[in-house]
């Protein structure tokens, strides 16, 4: 079971009101309730608040929190957008009734329930300003307590705020795009890494910059999306270069505007250019793989090429 709490709130009696969170936890939910291709990938509840009927008080969202991680589930991600809050106690979630900082929901508490969740992993992601203090031992403290299993994702630094542009937080916009495919590897896995990665790359050294942190063996798939390449043209890598290091000979045969070209050989040409356009290949000594098959050159795998080729030989993939 794949389980997720998506808290966006907008609402807040004592404080000023936000008016991109509650869009933000709608745009979360999309992209974790379902894979790509249709199938079921999380259930998802969702909790939003956009005026005093629909408030969220720090005891809900406490509760929420409790229930998502009670179980032992495969996954148990939590995903919060509101204000947030730091002072020398730590850091904490404001839920709409607050009036002082540490009226929330603190972060140390939140930790603490995951920590002691039977889920195999669980996942935090918080897009609030202060929030990459989420883990630390104290305030002034670069050192978290994480038990195995637990992955932290936050918009920004302890010191910094979360920024909004046109409705929507920066953090969960790049989050959803990663999670739409732009974080995804060439069999179509997102992981909660690769997700980092696309964001941290995505935000220059000037703007706010996203905190991971994690205490995990391996890295869960959270959603899976259409891969550049099929797995069954992938792993027929392996029938081209069944050594690694060795290059592989193109001639003629294999262009279909050339002299004599060999319908076999054309069709191995048109996959070896899906690799080159993947980058898992490279022409050796031409500018193109056209170039490469009339002057009887080679082609090579890429450093990305060798590292798929280990992944196949290994039947990892």
């Amino acid at each position: 079971m794949r389980k997720a709490l998506v808290v966006g709130v907008d609402y807040y009696e004592n404080i000023n009101p936000l008016f991109g969170c509650v869009n933000d936890a709608y745009s979360i939910k999309t992209v974790l309730d379902r894979h790509s291709d249709g199938t079921k990938n999380f259930d998802v509840s969702l909790e939003t608040s956009t005026g005093k009927s629909s408030s969220i008080t720090r005891k809900e969202l406490k509760n929420k929190v409790e229930e998502l991680f009670k179980d032992k589930n495969d996954i148990a991600l939590f995903y919060f957008s509101g204000h947030g809050y730091i002072e020398s106690t730590g850091g904490y979630l404001i839920t709409s009734e607050c009036s002082d900082g540490d009226d929330g929901l603190p972060m140390n508490e939140l930790l603490q329930i995951a920590n002691n969740s039977p889920a195999r992993n669980k996942i935090i992601i918080l897009d609030c300003c202060h929030a990459g203090i989420a883990g630390n031992l104290a305030p002034n403290e670069d050192k978290a307590m994480l038990t195995e299993g637990i992955t932290i994702l936050t918009a920004s630094s302890a010191n910094q705020y979360a920024i909004e542009e046109n409705g929507s937080g920066v953090f969960t916009t790049l989050f959803v795009d990663a999670m739409n495919g732009s974080a995804s590897n060439l069999v179509g896995d997102i992981t909660p890494g690769s997700i980092y990665a696309h964001i941290d790359q995505s935000l220059g050294s000037w703007e706010q910059r996203p905190i991971f942190k994690t205490n995990v063996t391996s890295f869960t798939t959270l959603r899976k999306v259409q891969p550049p390449i099929a797995l069954v043209d992938l792993k027929q890598l392996l029938n081209f270069f069944p050594v690694k290091g060795q290059e592989y000979q193109l001639d003629p045969s294999y262009e279909p505007e050339s002299d004599n070209p060999n319908p076999e050989n054309v069709k191995k040409l048109k996959l070896l250019q899906k690799y080159n356009r993947i980058n898992l290949l490279v022409p050796v000594d031409a500018e193109h793989m056209y170039f490469a098959a009339m002057e009887s050159k080679t082609c090579k795998l890429t450093i990305l090429g060798e590292h798929y080729w280990n992944l196949l030989t290994k039947d990892r993939i």
